[in-house]
C-alpha cells in the first residue's frame, strides 16, 4: 500500500488533460489549487499504514492480502461497521476523504455483474474481480463517473437530441468499445489515477447503449477534464479548506475506446439498474459516515469558540441544549448507519450490502439536518464568525495590538486562538466552502425525493396495516370484527350509515357472504 506522499508522486507519471480557471494543467501534482485534494486522499493512504487506524482501515484484498478498506468488498456485516467507521475517521480529518466512493461503487458492480453472469454465463464478474485485485495491488484512487449531463430531464436517454448529454457506446469493435459523452458530476476527478465509468439512472430496452460500466485510465486520449478548485487554497481565512478540500469535475469522453476487459456492463439495462440502485444504498451509507466526522467538527470547534467567548457551555443552560442538540443530530443519524450496518443483508453474490431502510433514512436525516448543524454551530459560536476583520490585519502594526487586547473574550485566552476558531467555523459553515458541504449533503448519494421514495419502496408499510386489522379482528380494539369494509372511505362502520333499512341490508348481505365463503371452503 502506498504512502501520501507516493500517491502524490504516483499522479506525475499521467498525463491527463485537464482544465482549470479557464487555463490547462501542466501537472496536477503540483497545481496548488488542487493540493488541498490531494492532501485530503492522501489521508487514506496514511491512514491505513499507521498501527492505530490498520482494524478499520484495511481489509483482505485479493488473495488475502492486505488492501485498502475503500477498495475492498464487504465480507461480512463487521467489514460494513469498519467501514462506516473508516469514513468517519478520515473525514473528520480530511472533510471529505472521496475515495470512499470506490468502495460503494466496487461492491454494487460485483453485485450487478454477478447478476449477469448468472444469467448470461458471461466473462462480466471475472473481469471485474481481475480489476478490482488490479487496483488494490497498485492501491489505486479510482473516480466515479456517475451522474450524466442529463440534458432534457422529461427525456430518456435515448430520445435526447444531444446523445452525448449522457455517456454511450458509439461503436463496438472485436476488442472493446467505444464511448462518448459527458459526466457532470466527479469527485476527485483531475486527482485520481482512473474513472470508474458507471450509468446513474434506470434504463430501459431502448437505452441499452447507454447502459455502460466500464474503467478508464486518466489520461485516456480523448478524455478532458474541466474542474475547479479544491476548496480555498491561499486564503489566510481558510483554516480547514485551504488544507483539506474536494474538486468536484465535469468529464467529456471524446470517441474514448476501452478494451474489454476493462468493461463491466454492456446493453445489460437491467443490471444496469440493480447496480445503480444499489450503490445508492451502499453511497448513502458511507455519505452517513461522513457527515458524522464533520459533525465532530463542529462539536469541536463549537466547544472551543464558547470557551475562548468566556463561557461553559455545560453550565450555560442555551449553549448546553445547543451542544446536545448538535451532538444529537450527528450521533442520531450515525445511529442510523450502525443500524444498517448490523442488520446489513448478503447479497447471491456473496457480499454484505447495508439496510436499505435505514441507509436511506439516516441520509436523508443528514441532507435537511446539515442546515441545523450550521445554525446550532452559529448560534453556540456568536457573530464574531464572519465579523472579525480579515487575517491580514493580524499582522498590521498599526491595529494587531488593537485587536489582541480588545477582542479577547476569555482572559485565558489568547485573541490569535479566539480568530482561528471563529475562521475555521466560518469556513465550514459561512464561506463558499460551508455552502458546498450544504449543497453535497442535500444532493450526494441522490436527491431527498429519491431517497424517500427508496425508503417507501422497500418499508413494509402493508405489514403494518395488517396488524392493527389482526387486532380489530381479534377485538383487541372493541371496535367490531374489523370487516374490509373499515377501509372504505366513508364509512364509520362495517354497514354503513344509511338509515335502519339500509343497515339491515348491508346485515343480510354479509350474512349470506359468510355462508357462501363456509360452503366453499367445506370439505366434500
Amino acid at each position: 500500500m502506498k504512502t501520501a506522499m507516493e500517491y502524490k508522486e504516483s499522479l506525475r507519471e499521467l498525463n491527463p488533460t485537464v482544465f482549470l480557471g479557464g487555463e490547462k494543467v501542466p501537472s496536477v501534482a503540483d497545481e496548488p489549487r488542487l493540493e488541498p485534494g490531494i492532501n485530503a486522499v492522501g489521508i487514506t493512504y496514511d491512514f491505513a499504514l499507521a498501527e492505530q487506524h490498520k482494524g478499520v482501515m484495511t481489509s483482505k484484498g485479493h488473495e488475502d492480502l492486505g488492501a485498502n478498506r475503500f477498495l475492498a468488498i464487504n465480507r461480512t456485516t463487521q467489514d460494513l461497521l469498519d467501514k462506516l467507521e473508516a469514513v468517519r475517521l478520515t473525514c473528520k480529518v480530511a472533510g471529505c476523504a472521496q475515495r470512499y466512493l470506490t468502495h460503494d461503487a466496487f461492491n454494487a458492480l460485483f453485485e450487478a455483474t454477478w447478476q449477469i453472469k448468472e444469467e448470461k454465463a458471461s466473462e462480466n464478474h471475472a473481469r471485474l474481480i481481475d480489476y478490482i485485485a488490479g487496483a488494490q495491488k497498485a492501491d489505486l484512487a479510482v473516480g466515479i463517473a456517475m451522474t450524466d449531463g442529463k440534458g432534457d430531464r422529461s427525456l430518456r436517454p435515448s430520445r435526447q437530441s444531444q446523445p452525448d448529454s449522457y455517456v454511450h457506446v458509439v461503436s463496438r469493435r472485436s476488442d472493446g468499445v467505444v464511448i462518448s459523452g459527458v459526466k457532470a458530476i466527479i469527485t476527485g476527478a483531475p486527482y485520481m489515477h482512473e474513472l470508474l465509468v458507471l450509468p446513474c439512472r434506470r434504463m430501459l430496452a431502448d437505452d441499452k447503449d447507454f447502459a455502460i460500466a466500464c474503467a478508464v485510465p486518466i489520461d485516456a486520449k480523448g478524455l478532458t477534464i474541466v474542474t475547479r478548485p479544491a476548496g480555498r487554497p491561499g486564503q489566510a481565512a481558510a483554516k480547514f479548506s485551504a488544507k483539506f478540500a474536494q474538486s468536484v469535475a465535469m468529464a467529456h469522453f471524446d470517441n474514448v475506446f476501452v478494451p474489454y476487459d476493462r468493461v463491466f456492463i454492456d446493453g445489460e439495462f437491467e443490471a444496469a439498474h440493480l447496480m445503480t440502485t444499489n450503490y445508492a444504498t451502499h453511497h448513502r451509507h458511507s455519505c452517513i459516515g461522513a457527515r458524522a466526522g464533520f459533525g465532530d467538527l463542529l462539536i469541536g470547534a463549537g466547544a472551543m469558540m464558547a470557551q475562548a467567548n468566556g463561557l461553559d457551555y455545560e453550565k450555560t443552560p442555551h449553549l448546553r441544549e445547543k451542544m446536545v442538540d448538535l451532538i444529537k443530530i450527528t450521533e442520531g443519524f450515525y445511529a442510523c448507519g450502525i443500524a444498517a450496518s448490523t442488520m446489513g443483508e448478503l447479497d447471491p453474490a456473496g457480499n454484505y450490502r447495508p439496510d436499505r431502510i435505514y441507509s436511506n433514512i439516516g441520509k436523508l436525516l443528514l441532507a435537511s439536518q446539515i442546515y441545523d448543524m450550521h445554525r446550532l454551530a452559529h448560534d453556540v459560536s456568536g457573530g464574531l464568525v464572519v465579523a472579525l476583520p480579515s487575517p491580514e490585519e493580524d499582522h498590521n502594526p498599526e491595529t494587531a495590538p488593537m485587536l489582541n487586547d480588545l477582542l479577547r473574550g476569555n482572559p485565558e485566552v489568547s485573541y490569535e486562538h479566539r480568530a482561528n476558531v471563529a475562521r475555521f467555523i466560518e469556513d465550514l459553515t459561512a464561506s463558499e466552502t460551508g455552502g458546498w458541504y450544504s449543497v453535497i449533503s442535500m444532493h450526494g448519494g441522490g436527491s431527498p425525493e429519491a431517497m424517500k421514495l427508496e425508503v417507501l419502496r422497500n418499508y413494509d408499510v402493508e405489514a403494518r396495516s395488517e396488524l392493527v386489522q389482526a387486532l380489530f379482528d381479534r377485538d383487541a380494539l372493541d371496535m367490531g370484527r374489523g370487516l374490509k369494509a373499515d377501509r372504505q372511505p366513508g364509512r364509520c362502520c362495517p354497514a354503513g350509515c344509511g338509515g335502519d333499512e339500509l343497515v339491515k341490508t348491508n346485515a343480510r348481505n354479509i350474512d349470506d357472504k359468510n355462508k357462501i365463503q363456509s360452503i366453499e371452503t367445506t370439505p366434500k
